[in-house]
């Protein structure tokens, strides 16, 4: 079973700016789909941003124009370059690559990022 390791959260000021990376413990060869999740306290899981295999990008409305995702290889899937922060970005962040072969969906245990006012 593969598994998923993000880093690169941390705290920040409004304004600033964080990347997060994703890896994974095996290669992953098949991915048809990846992205960024994040939960806020208190809030549900939300889909940040997903890119497919082809390249094929998409934003939640709050982060378009701010985020950007992006592919990476077999060990190092899915990036995340987060731009011109706020504090309602603060949430734990979570890389998830589902693959075309069987299917399979992959989650990591979560990145915390603050975002200070």
């Amino acid at each position: 079973q593969v598994q998923l390791v993000e880093s690169g959260g941390g705290l920040v000021q409004a304004g600033g700016s964080l990347r997060l990376s994703c890896v994974a413990s095996e290669s992953i060869f098949s991915p048809n789909a990846m992205g960024w999740y994040r939960q806020a306290p208190g809030k549900q899981r939300e889909l940040v941003a997903r890119i497919t295999s082809s390249d094929y990008a998409s934003y939640a409305d709050s982060v378009k124009g701010r985020f950007t995702i992006s592919r990476g290889n077999a060990k190092n899937p899915v990036t995340l370059q987060m731009n011109s922060l706020k504090p309602e970005d603060t949430a734990v962040y979570y890389c998830n690559v589902v693959t075309s072969r069987y299917g399979m969906d992959y989650w990591g245990k979560g990145t915390l990022v603050t975002v200070s006012s």
